[in-house]
């Protein structure tokens, strides 16, 4: 999963996009980008060997941005419905439907003209 993100450009560090062998070292900021949402950590040291999840703490600093989570709860509140894969393209009947729907939430602009 770390390669494939690498080489998306979803890891950076130090603001630098990077290879999946890139090493850290001890003060580097690490970014990683997951749901739309960039996370940053800066390394404080580095584990002599593998250690427990409930450890990572002790090695590493969140300094991800407070409002980086209240962009994700505006994205998730901006979703707009896709139709599902293999229906094809919408019919006549979809697209009145669709402007009917619009028309009702006042989104539709007259687009009539009284010339």
């Amino acid at each position: 999963m770390a390669n494939k993100d690498c080489r998306k450009g979803a890891v950076r560090i130090n603001g630098n996009t990077v290879k999946p062998s890139r090493e850290v070292i001890p003060t580097d900021t690490v970014a990683v980008r997951r749901n739309q949402i960039w996370f940053e950590f800066e390394v404080l040291d580095l584990p002599k060997s593998r250690v427990g999840a409930k450890l990572v703490d002790i090695y590493r600093r969140d300094i991800t941005a407070e409002n980086a989570d209240k962009n994700h709860e505006v994205q998730a509140l901006a979703h707009v419905e896709q139709r599902q894969k293999g229906l094809g393209r919408p019919t006549k009947k979809d697209r009145r439907d669709l402007d009917e729907f619009t028309e009702e939430d006042g989104i539709a602009e007259d687009t009539s003209s009284n010339d």
